[in-house]
């Protein structure tokens, strides 16, 4: 009876907060102060339990991989679409997919989850399966330094029952899976020697700022003499090489980005090893799962990125790439990720809490890359190089930083919906790429709603 009332009254409070024309977590928020405990008897009932999916970057697109791969093997599902990851917005998820009765229809759940709010998310659920995938320096007025957010993921790790895949090639994760090692089936996910230095931990980062050789104090750090279950061996425009036990497998990909590929092993490890457990006692196997390499790579080759993670739209007969960034070492690989040669480039930047309100990070990114850019010139001429425009509540901030890295600025416009327009106007007949973060993602696809076809996430 409890599943049923908290099912209802859940459903009911989505249905209004639609008509009111928002609150998709509100759902979540009420059930979890009525009902604590309803979410750990929903996710408590699937047959191959919870894989939590947490680290600093690429949670949402590393989420979506895996939910796609597990499904393409004939697991039905249940993750948090909308990558609302703190616990109020996997229950709000919860609520929508269940039955009147509160069951979920599905064998296993993948579940985004923000590092800090995770920790109130396995105080009630335990993960089955554990996926950590790095740690940078991400909104540090939530989280402070670095060691605190490694210190949020070790929790999520110590709460796990089965099996834990880490990043070999981040100290941090690396030490973690060493730690549950003795206890945990633990997995890693790496990447060949020439192409680390494209991907930096936080301690490459900085010691590289710093002048030192970052490389060589990786080679002491654990795991490092062991091969990882899946590396990453080749980039290419648009494909990949994998090494799956000791097989190189070559395959195009849809996803956009340096980092999105590199998640991908971190894809195929996690599903490798959900795909060789069986069922949790007390449920029937309802079919066996294959693990097979080749067909998990022609499963990952379909997959396209998640929402606003190199997005790929059509505006004006051209098209618009959407990149998230967040950190500095995001956002550096975004640029290395997109070229600017040939691209009308906006920038929006906003600090709101989903953002992180500390925005000096900004000023650990080299954007000389960006001089290339399409832009405009003083005259209102298309073809300089630069910027076109910058926007978001911190776009003087923006701009400040674009101008010590001598990257030149067509326009600064604070409100989002005039910058947009002013930026179309601007850029006709060109491709256009916008790198944004979180919240001016979210309003920038909610004004191209308008204007042109935009994936609907719930």
């Amino acid at each position: 009876m409890r599943d049923v009332l908290s099912a209802v009254i859940g459903k009911s409070v989505r249905q209004l907060a639609r008509l009111r024309g928002g609150g998709s977590a509100l759902p979540g928020l009420v059930v979890e102060k009525i009902d604590p405990g309803f979410l750990g008897r929903v996710l408590g009932r699937l047959p191959y339990g919870v894989v939590a999916v947490s680290g600093t970057n690429g949670k949402t697109t590393t989420t979506k991989m895996i939910v796609e791969l597990l499904e393409a093997q004939g697991l039905r599902v249940f993750t948090n679409r909308t990558g609302s990851n703190f616990s109020r917005g996997v229950v709000a998820a919860a609520v929508r997919e269940c039955s009147p009765r509160g069951r979920l229809d599905a064998d296993i759940a993948v579940l985004e989850l923000d590092e800090a709010h995770a920790i109130h998310f396995v105080a009630k659920v335990k993960p089955r399966f554990t996926l950590l995938l790095n740690v940078l320096r991400d909104q540090l007025d939530r989280f402070g330094e670095i060691d605190t957010t490694a210190r949020l993921l070790e929790r999520i790790a110590r709460s796990t029952t089965e099996g834990l895949v880490v990043n070999r090639e981040d100290p941090l994760i690396a030490r973690i899976g060493e730690q549950e090692r003795s206890r945990l089936d633990v997995r890693e996910f790496g990447l060949s020697p020439d192409l680390r230095a494209l991907f930096p931990s936080d301690d490459d980062f900085h010691s590289a700022s710093a002048g030192t050789d970052a490389e060589a104090g990786r080679e002491a750090e654990p795991g490092q003499g062991r091969p990882a279950d899946v590396v990453l061996v080749q980039l290419g425009d648009h494909e990949a090489v994998f090494r799956i036990d000791g097989s190189d497998h070559r395959t195009g990909l849809e996803l956009e980005g340096l980092y999105n590929t590199f998640n991908a092993a971190a894809a195929l490890a996690t599903v490798r090893l959900v795909l060789e457990a069986a069922p949790l006692p007390g449920h029937p196997a309802r079919y066996r799962a294959d693990a097979n390499a080749d067909a998990l790579i022609r499963a990952l080759s379909a997959v396209r990125p998640a929402f606003g993670r190199g997005e790929r739209l059509e505006l004006d007969g051209e098209s618009l790439e959407l990149v998230l960034v967040k950190n500095p070492a995001g956002f550096r690989l975004a640029l290395a990720s997109f070229p600017a040669e040939g691209v009308a480039t906006m920038i929006a930047i906003n600090d709101q809490y989903a953002d992180g309100r500390d925005m000096s990070w900004l000023w650990d990114v080299d954007f000389g890359s960006l001089a290339d850019a399409t832009g405009v010139d003083g005259s209102g001429g298309v073809d300089a190089a630069g910027v076109d425009t910058v926007s978001g509540t911190r776009a003087w901030d923006m701009a400040l930083r674009l101008e010590h890295d001598g990257v030149p600025v067509g326009s600064v416009e604070e409100d989002l919906s005039v910058a947009l327009s002013r930026f179309r106007e601007r850029t006709p007949g060109r491709p256009r790429r916008i790198f944004c973060t979180y919240t001016a993602m979210l309003a920038l696809r909610k004004e191209l709603s308008s204007l042109t076809e935009v994936e609907e996430v719930w």
